[in-house]
């Protein structure tokens, strides 16, 4: 009876560790479901990290520290923030588990090689908190359009052109960056393709998107 026993609670011991082995990371990175409704007025970056912080805590990952993958230029005497500065150091998951970066150089293809690798942000794995596809090119309405406000290199432009709609606080002046969740139409690039048509709500959408934004976990500091 005792061996019985014993083989028994071996067994559960081998199964309880496949069991761990195989549970799928913790979701630490995701594209917001929805923005804020009123077009690039996120009320500025902070506004925006707490809707990543709104959506992630009803998904049930609101133990972390989300921040929104948006730059801000210089102003006012209040320097720059490069998006790629705020999210830590990776890796990042979606919110089935996969891994879309390993690390900041390899989300931003820093060399020609991680450049030729590329990231996992696709149509497939570009997921919302709820682990739900984000529109693309060819679906209705097409959404792609992600805001970033950011060079392809993750950092905030400096040309004295306004990219993020005066910080992410206007719905009217101005124009904001975009990327493509999807990879696809006008560019490949996940972050930085093309500027919006303007901050407005109904600006955003006529150039395929919804004022939605990435959110990353911040990892590995």
């Amino acid at each position: 009876m005792k061996a019985i026993v014993m083989v028994l609670s071996v067994a559960s011991l081998f199964g309880q560790q496949a069991a761990q082995k195989t549970a799928p990371a913790p979701m630490t990175f995701f594209v917001t479901s929805v923005g804020l409704g009123d077009g690039a007025k996120l009320g500025g970056i902070e506004g925006a990290d707490a809707h990543c912080t709104k959506l992630a805590t009803a998904a049930g990952a609101g133990d972390k520290t989300w921040k929104a993958y948006l730059s801000t230029q210089a102003e006012g005497g209040k320097a720059a923030e490069n998006a790629r500065d705020r999210i830590g150091n990776g890796p990042w998951h979606n919110a089935k588990g996969t891994m879309v970066a390993r690390d900041l150089a390899h989300l931003h293809g820093d060399t020609l090689e991680l450049a030729q690798l590329g990231n996992l942000i696709t149509k497939n794995n570009a997921l919302t908190e709820k682990g739900d596809k984000v529109n693309g090119v060819g679906d209705t309405p097409n959404m792609h359009d992600i805001l970033t406000g950011s060079k392809p290199d993750g950092r905030a432009y400096t040309d004295g052109a306004d990219h993020t709609c005066k910080n992410w606080t206007s719905n009217s002046d101005g124009i904001a960056q975009v990327g493509h969740s999807d990879r696809n139409g006008g560019g490949i690039s996940w972050n930085s393709v093309h500027p919006s048509r303007g901050c407005s709500q109904a600006n955003l959408i006529s150039t395929g998107g919804a004022g939605m934004f990435y959110c990353f976990a911040v990892t590995g500091k």
